[in-house]
């Protein structure tokens, strides 16, 4: 089973990485910074509908800060959900900013209402780690998923992706026999693993994924999604980029075994290596710009990256990937064997 030893090393937005963002719009002025949210006077713990403590407090700040924050973060959601057209935040309030005390990263959560209807939506505001951003770069080029996300110096605002935790789809709709196509379920998982294995995407345990559940003509489809891109290209084993081989998925795993054959298997991965390397060419220069500037990073540990290259070389019986000298010319080389292969 996958298991990640050592706390990851964040590593900062680079030239490179900065010029890439700024091509391609996502790099913005933002009215406010990831350090300014610190600010807080007090924080409230938060916890879920079962009594338990989330690991998220709500924060507090003085009335001198307060009016500044929440005209801020209304344009913020601006900036995401409607392209920076500041009309939408005549009906808009925020309700709650929650600070994430759980793990070595430390986001901010937005909580933020339509007063007209009481809708609400969230966003995030972290620190922009290099590897968070090509995870969610790689994530908008090359999955089914689109996601709006933006960067300002140190600071990296992302959208909520919704969707029902892993965990707890396991524990109240496996585990209460109310998934209707396990079928459907099986499939997906499959197609999910290949995505994150092909452009190595790490730790994607039952708590870093969501599964969102879509009515479909007659039927349930399923979709997972990643929600933590922390672990893009940083561990040196090639089995902490499949999640079927982390412990936690195994009631997914169940599923699978139980409804899919060794051929049904190979099939649905061919699909999915089929669809990313269409998405590879719709996406004309902009994957190929990513992938230089990538390459051109530092990810990783140098000794991870030649762990990683052997490890992958085994796999695929292509020394090739012993001449990598970064992660990010390694994902370029898994993607281009994907391109070769369709």
């Amino acid at each position: 089973m996958a298991r990640i030893k050592e706390k990851k090393i964040p590593y900062p937005v680079d030239e490179g990485l900065s010029d890439y963002l700024k091509n391609y719009g996502r790099d913005m002025n933002l009215p406010i910074l990831y350090e300014d949210l610190m600010r807080y006077s007090e924080g409230i713990t938060l916890y879920d509908k079962y009594g338990k403590d989330t690991d998220w407090i709500s924060l507090m700040y003085s009335q001198d800060d307060l009016n500044h924050i929440n005209e801020s973060l209304k344009e913020i959601y601006a900036i995401l959900r409607a392209n920076g057209d500041l009309s939408v935040m005549r009906h808009l309030y925020i309700d709650r900013i929650d600070l994430c005390l759980y793990g070595n990263t430390n986001p901010f959560r937005v909580r933020i209402v339509n007063n007209i209807n009481d809708n609400f939506d969230y966003f995030y505001i972290k620190k922009a780690d290099a590897s968070r951003v090509y995870g969610l770069e790689l994530e908008h080029l090359l999955s089914p998923n689109r996601i709006s996300f933006v960067v300002d110096r140190d600071t990296l605002i992302e959208e909520h992706i919704a969707g029902v935790p892993g965990e707890d789809f396991f524990r109240h709709y496996l585990n209460e026999g109310i998934v209707e196509n396990e079928i459907r379920l099986a499939k997906e998982f499959v197609k999910f693993n290949e995505r994150c294995f092909v452009r190595l995407l790490g730790d994607m345990h039952s708590s870093n994924y969501v599964v969102e559940i879509m009515p479909d003509f007659e039927d349930i489809h399923y979709r997972l999604r990643a929600i933590d891109f922390d672990q893009q290209s940083y561990e040196p084993r090639k089995s902490i980029y499949m999640p079927k081989y982390f412990k936690e998925n195994m009631p997914i795993i169940e599923v699978g075994l139980r409804n899919m054959t060794p051929t049904t298997v190979r099939q649905y991965q061919k699909e999915e290596r089929s669809m990313i390397a269409s998405r590879f060419r719709y996406s004309g220069n902009q994957i190929k710009d990513l992938l230089n500037a990538m390459a051109n990073s530092q990810l990783s540990k140098p000794r991870y990256v030649k762990m990683l290259a052997k490890d992958l070389s085994h796999h695929y019986r292509n020394n090739h990937f012993l001449s990598c000298r970064s992660m990010g010319e390694i994902v370029t080389l898994s993607l281009q064997i994907l391109i070769d292969h369709n």
